[in-house]
């Protein structure tokens, strides 16, 4: 399987392009784009399927520290860069620098790449069935979509494009509405897909993906996101009925879920969220606001901070005393979805028309924080900030805060620190500059 993932790897980064665009380079000793669209066999689809997966993990790290530090969880007060804390967190942002464009092509490159899947799998001469057909269908439109709301959550009302298929006649840049709209609608087709994808798949899956390596529970992965997608277009009861089909459990393992998974071998690549503790060059620090604001007992602090023994480190006019430490080693799993969030959209979905099962699933999430059941009001806006507040800590450094006080209505100076005068709230990455002129 490592050998696998890593031909993958090189052979889809021929394929891949910076944003919407990409570059033809001859070159005949390798595989072409066109090679692979047309009469290609079952061996390279299957490499174009395990790299779909492998090619998802590049850059992993420029969305979930921009979007993490505008929401203020952490800074990165390393000083390797001030942008980081200056531009991100006083504005505006700049359409051509990389803070914008390097998470935003990173995605369109796992857009892509499903694409070039897709294509090639309809123009085959490998003679798959169509129900093998189906599964690499539901396969790769579940992960273009999974990209194109990262994508769109990052966008937001500056909107991104859903139709990329063709780089010289691109569709148009729709809005934050409709982006999710698309992405439900793409959802729900590669459920369909799954569904009559027969048992297996015609490719290996990482073990990340264990116990969704299959058409059905990959499709359990599938309506996840769906549900997901639900809750960003405030659809409860699309929430309800996706979940109903996903792996959520209010018994199971909060951890449970698919993952990106790392290695350190050949051309594989490490986890470049986690940061040696304690070392200087690594002061990833947590928002001095998220250790404050914790419950007395709760596990979650300890789990995901440590205390630097050199005490508080400063830069740029910023200080913090407890450094990022959600990742134990460089090859730790990054969750692309995962139980606990799912049990927190159960509780959210549920605000309004069954405030009971909200707090059950509450007191789920506290319980395995080692909190006590929720005391609180049981009135509806009670029961959203509670929701809120275990999201908060639940989901810490998971590229969740920022979305969900924009989502809410909450996106201001009540709930995002303002620790310096000057610094502002961003609600949005601007399109980048080679959009514009497109």
């Amino acid at each position: 399987m490592k050998k696998i993932l890593i031909k993958s790897i090189l052979l889809l980064t021929a394929f891949t392009f910076v944003c919407c665009q990409i570059d033809e380079v001859d070159n005949p000793n390798a595989a072409t784009v066109d090679s692979v669209q047309n009469g290609a066999s079952q061996a390279d689809i299957q490499l174009l399927a395990v790299g779909l997966e492998a090619i998802m993990r590049n850059d992993l790290e420029f969305h979930y520290d921009t979007v993490s530090i505008l929401g203020r969880d952490y800074y990165d007060l390393t000083g390797v860069d001030p942008r980081f804390t200056g531009e991100l967190l006083k504005g505006p942002l700049d359409n051509n620098g990389f803070l914008t464009t390097r998470a935003y092509a990173a995605w369109y490159k796992v857009v892509k790449s499903a694409n070039i899947l897709i294509e090639a799998v309809v123009n085959s001469e490998a003679g798959f069935s169509d129900q093998v057909k189906n599964s690499y269908y539901g396969y790769a439109k579940t992960l273009k979509a999974y990209a194109l709301l990262m994508l769109a959550n990052r966008q937001y009302t500056n909107g991104i494009r859903l139709d990329v298929a063709d780089p010289d006649n691109l569709g148009p840049n729709v809005t934050y509405a409709e982006a999710l709209t698309g992405i439900k609608s793409l959802l729900d087709e590669a459920s369909s897909e799954l569904g009559s994808g027969g048992a297996i798949f015609d490719f290996n899956i990482s073990t990340g993906f264990a116990g969704f390596d299959t058409p059905s529970t990959f499709n359990e992965f599938n309506r996840a996101l769906a549900a997901r997608t639900a809750l960003y277009q405030d659809d409860k009861a699309g929430v309800i009925s996706a979940l109903g089909s996903s792996f959520f459990s209010m018994t199971g393992d909060l951890w449970s879920g698919p993952a990106h998974i790392f290695g350190l071998t050949g051309n594989d690549i490490s986890n470049a969220q986690f940061h040696v503790l304690d070392q200087s060059g690594a002061e990833f620090m947590i928002n001095d606001a998220w250790i404050a604001d914790a419950e007395a007992g709760d596990t979650r602090v300890d789990e995901k901070s440590f205390l630097l023994t050199a005490g508080t480190t400063t830069f740029d006019g910023l200080s913090a005393d407890y450094q990022v430490a959600v990742y134990k080693s460089n090859v730790d799993p990054v969750y692309l979805i995962r139980n606990e969030e799912l049990i927190l959209m159960y509780a959210e979905a549920n605000i309004g028309t069954d405030n009971v099962a909200a707090v059950d699933a509450i007191n789920i999430v506290r319980n395995a924080a080692s909190l006590a059941d929720y005391a609180g009001a049981v009135d509806d806006n009670s029961l959203l900030e509670e929701v809120i507040n275990q999201r908060r800590y639940s989901l810490f450094a998971e590229g969740h805060r920022w979305i969900d006080l924009r989502r809410l209505g909450r996106l201001n100076a009540t709930y995002v620190p303002l620790d310096r005068a000057g610094d502002n709230i961003i609600d949005a990455f601007p399109t980048p500059f080679t959009e514009n002129i497109n």
